[in-house]
């Protein structure tokens, strides 16, 4: 089972209203870094940040969502992104992507 911690670089910070599909975004967030890590020892951060929109690639007139989530398993700290297309008031995913950071 993954906990929610408080992300290193916004501790201390105050809370500002979430990004629409913060919620959504955080449980795939626990899915994802479980299958990556093969392992449910770890933790999310509670902070889910906007990120630049994209461009849809089918349609270059139509931009998607991103929103990034961290998160932790043992020493390793993991970028992932969620890519959600603005659907009506649904989260769409329409993509993801995790990144362990590591200096190889």
């Amino acid at each position: 089972m993954f906990m929610l911690v408080a992300s290193p670089v916004t501790q201390g910070v105050a809370a500002t209203s979430e990004p629409r599909c913060a919620g959504d975004a955080r449980e795939r967030a626990a899915k994802l870094l479980a299958l990556h890590a093969e392992t449910s020892n770890g933790a999310i951060a509670r902070e889910v940040r906007a990120l630049p929109s994209i461009r849809n690639p089918a349609d270059t007139k139509q931009r998607f969502s991103v929103l990034g989530v961290d998160g932790y398993v043992y020493k390793a700290t993991y970028r992932m992104r969620f890519i959600y297309a603005p659907i009506s008031d649904t989260c769409v995913l329409m993509g993801q992507e995790i990144l362990e950071f590591a200096r190889p």
